[in-house]
């Protein structure tokens, strides 16, 4: 006789102790049509938690291959299609469709989803998967979901197949939580707070806050506030603009870990980039704070007010002012309209001459931990909704131009021709392939103008720019030599000349080996595989990497990792392990 099926919600000590059977059966519905997914994870029990579930179900399809994904894929209904019109789609797409509205849509806009599905099922040869319950778990209204679709079709074939799949383990994540009674009330609360700090902007149809604008102002009072509701005990508005709050420690006298990310954005910006770094830790300090608990150690989370380098030509201002290093040349610089950094800063009641005082004494601190959103596609692709930063890579910067001789493109012999343009394209395919090599290097050639380029005259000049960056300064300038070299090669063959000039040049920040096994251990104590990643962009920790040791956490983003754009997108759920991970990195130190 077989073993009877709990009644749910289920929890996690049921599913690992259940015979296989039952198991299964508890898991029925994850996967449409499919439940085959569900049975072979299931033979990796036992699970240490929900999401070490979630992992093991992605691996089993990713190892499943081409045909079964598709298959998976087109065991899915259409949205407001005619499963939904016919009554016949599972009870969980049902339940899901419902709470987005598309049972309820307006002739108009069900005649628009028609359109799309049959537009989309032309275009790719299976149906458009969506996890229309969104990054909350509340339902996507019906308009982002048409903009979505519209979107996405215009895709290429692999990418879009692979957005699918992520939708489906989105899908299956929401309905495993529905099944064992989770909700994830911290990383809701902290993805409303996201909202909440987007309504201020200087622009109205985008995210914008740059530099001491009125927009940027609103967003450090909100801070600040919300700080003070979160139980910290000291509250402050630095001379920088930084937002700085502090959780006092039971010892006296003892030292505190620094941590937070920066609160301005670039220009129509999406909510989670550094934001996340604010908030997240936010969250596990008000949970301190509510349970009236104190650690033997102090806590000093900093809301940067500058790293983006959007309204003035300098970066990481607030960050740069705790490590000594804000520049006062910095102050005479100005804006598009002319104002200087000075005047913006005394304009909104802070004293630039306060600025060299918030430097801080390393030997007060433990060191620094920053969590950030990816930015990238690397979590997304492999499931994972967190990873350790092994380094910040060091990056170089060049502006060059590239002077031939312009000639007429009808008279002048191909072999004959001085072409400018030709020479800088095979260096950008040279920047490609050499980068490749190295497997976590990368090289780009972002900008390219032929100046008084016509469409009949074989360019004479052209200016562009190159971006190397590498997780090691010896293996940056390894592939920076070896790209300028080929572009000397490039020129002597080509008889051309070139013109190059360095513009930036910022040392990699390794992760601390000590902090990044405390990272470690936090995602490992989660359940969830320890992936180590380097970061390719930029961030606060770069700055205090300089005078203490740091370590960062990664979140996974949504929309293939996109970021530095209104797309950016991460999910409640992944927002409420990366909040625990930082708790369980507070509670080692304890």
């Amino acid at each position: 006789m077989s073993a009877p099926l709990p009644t749910p919600p289920y929890t996690l000590e049921q599913l690992n102790a259940a015979p296989l059977e039952v198991a299964a059966q508890m898991l029925d519905g994850l996967y449409e049509h499919s439940p085959w997914i569900a049975q072979q994870a299931l033979t990796l029990r036992p699970f240490a938690s929900l999401a070490a579930l979630q992992v093991a179900m992605t691996r089993v399809l990713d190892a499943a291959g081409r045909e079964p994904q598709l298959a998976l894929i087109r065991a899915h209904p259409e949205l407001a299609g005619k499963a939904m019109v016919s009554n016949t789609l599972t009870a969980e797409s049902t339940h899901e469709q419902s709470q987005a509205g598309l049972t309820h849509c307006t002739p108009d806009e069900f005649a628009r989803i028609q359109q799309l599905n049959a537009d989309y099922n032309a275009r790719f040869g299976f149906p458009f998967i969506l996890a229309v319950r969104g990054p909350r778990g509340t339902g996507l209204d019906k308009q982002t979901i048409i903009d979505t679709f519209t979107r996405r079709l215009q895709q290429p074939v692999e990418a879009e197949l692979q957005e699918c799949l992520r939708n489906i383990h989105r899908i299956v994540e929401i309905r495993l939580h529905d099944k064992f009674g989770v909700e994830p009330t911290l990383g809701h609360e902290v993805w409303d707070w996201h909202a909440q700090l987007a309504q201020f902007s200087e622009a109205p149809d985008a995210l914008t806050v740059t530099y001491m604008t009125d927009a940027h102002q609103s967003c450090a009072r909100w801070l600040a506030d919300v700080m003070r509701d979160c139980g910290l005990d000291e509250v402050e508005v630095d001379a920088v603009g930084n937002v700085v709050g502090r959780y006092r420690g039971t010892e006296p006298g003892a030292r505190w870990l620094l941590t937070g990310s920066h609160y301005d954005t670039v220009r129509n910006a999406g909510r989670y980039d550094g934001r996340l770094g604010i908030l997240a830790p936010l969250m596990a300090l008000r949970e301190l704070a509510r349970q009236g608990r104190r650690l033997p150690f102090g806590v000093e989370l900093v809301a940067f007010s500058e790293e983006e380098g959007q309204r003035y030509p300098a970066t990481f201002l607030g960050s740069g002012a705790l490590v000594g290093e804000f520049d006062p040349a910095w102050l005479d610089l100005v804006d598009a309209s002319g104002i200087a950094l000075r005047d913006a800063l005394r304009q909104a009641g802070h004293d630039p001459a306060a600025i060299p005082a918030l430097e801080r004494d390393p030997t007060q601190y433990l060191g620094f931990v920053e969590v950030h959103i990816e930015q990238g596609p690397v979590l997304t692709q492999r499931h994972l909704p967190l990873g350790i930063v092994s380094s910040i890579n060091g990056s170089l910067r060049y502006v060059g131009e590239v002077i031939g001789t312009a000639s007429h493109a009808g008279t002048t012999p191909m072999g004959q021709r001085h072409d400018a343009a030709c020479a800088v394209a095979e260096l950008m395919l040279y920047a490609e392939q050499r980068a490749a090599q190295d497997g976590d290097s990368v090289a780009t050639v972002g900008q390219l103008h032929v100046p008084g380029g016509s469409v009949n005259v074989v360019p004479g000049r052209c200016q562009f720019s190159l971006d190397v960056r590498a997780p090691s300064d010896d293996q940056r300038d390894a592939l920076a030599h070896d790209i300028l070299a080929e572009l000397e090669r490039i020129a002597t063959r080509r008889q051309v000349q070139f013109e190059l000039r360095e513009t930036l040049r910022a040392a990699a920040a390794p992760s601390d080996a000590t902090w990044q096994a405390r990272w470690t251990q936090a995602v490992t104590a989660l359940g969830l595989p320890a992936y180590t990643l380097p970061s390719g962009a930029g961030h606060d920790a770069m700055k205090l990497h300089q005078r203490l040791p740091q370590a960062m956490l990664f979140v996974r983003g949504q929309n293939g990792g996109i970021s530095h754009n209104p797309l950016e997108s991460t999910t409640s759920a992944d927002m409420q392990l990366a909040v625990e991970a930082f708790a369980h990195l507070l509670n080692q130190l304890a």
